[in-house]
């Protein structure tokens, strides 16, 4: 199954000038055409490069278009054939062109995305650095700050296979965490408890004083924000490690 497309551009840059325009470009073309499982992406991306050079179209959106095609496996063999052939459909000058940008795109001296690039570029929120905290985490994990006002707010990042410690958020009244799915797939576990899986969208909302952990599926990154609950006389006591036994018998 292919990765699924992601576009947040239309929001980004017209989300409060052009909203509608922002929704249909973000979650109706990219949200739902090119999710389409009718054509595979790299078909989509061939005619999408193909019907931009017959328009003229050369501009950062056809380039990220020649990216998209290269990341689903059009190789430089196959780009410079398609853009030959639809020179004699188009214009030789629009060729010229996109040739150009084709060039910068599968630069073989150019350094290949990380898998932390490729995920980076599948989620919202940004991953971050390296996580001060991995002194308490099984595996590599990334800490960005959303709202650092009011209530704060922070992305976790969770490379495969990592995960944190058992924990427990401890309060005489109020606290506990809240944990929101932003990306890829992960788990959560309180003591005694089955582990329930996360995916983009999942809310898990933590007590106070309740021992658990969370953390990446084995086979897929993972993130989630983490907003900690105001409480009386709160703090965080770190216990032990999740069992790579345990941890194994997650489905």
């Amino acid at each position: 199954m292919s990765e699924k497309i992601v576009q947040t551009a239309g929001r980004e840059q017209l989300g409060e000038f052009a909203p509608m325009f922002a929704h249909l470009n973000d979650d109706v073309l990219f949200g739902e055409v090119w999710n389409n499982g009718d054509i595979d992406v790299k078909t989509r991306c061939i005619i999408t490069i193909t019907a931009l050079m017959s328009q003229g179209v050369t501009d950062s959106s056809l380039k990220y278009h020649l990216m998209n095609a290269k990341a689903h496996g059009v190789s430089q063999k196959e780009i410079t054939a398609i853009i030959t052939h639809a020179a004699f459909y188009t214009s030789w000058a629009f060729a010229w062109a996109v040739f150009r940008l084709a060039k910068e795109v599968w630069d073989e001296n150019a350094p290949e995305l990380t898998e932390k690039d490729k995920y980076q570029n599948s989620i919202f929120f940004p991953i971050g650095e390296k996580n001060p905290y991995g002194e308490f985490f099984v595996g590599q994990s990334y800490l960005a700050p959303v709202s650092t006002e009011q209530v704060s707010v922070f992305n976790v990042t969770f490379e495969p296979a990592c995960r944190n410690n058992w924990h427990i958020h401890h309060a005489k009244s109020g606290g506990g965490q809240m944990l929101i799915c932003v990306g890829g797939r992960g788990y959560y576990q309180e003591w005694g408890r089955e582990a329930v899986e996360l995916t983009p969208g999942s809310v898990v909302n933590i007590p106070a004083n309740v021992k658990h952990w969370h953390g990446a599926a084995p086979d897929s990154w993972f993130s989630h924000l983490a907003l900690e609950i105001a409480g009386e006389d709160a703090g965080t006591e770190w216990c032990e490690p999740v069992s790579a036994e345990d941890y194994g018998k997650l489905k």
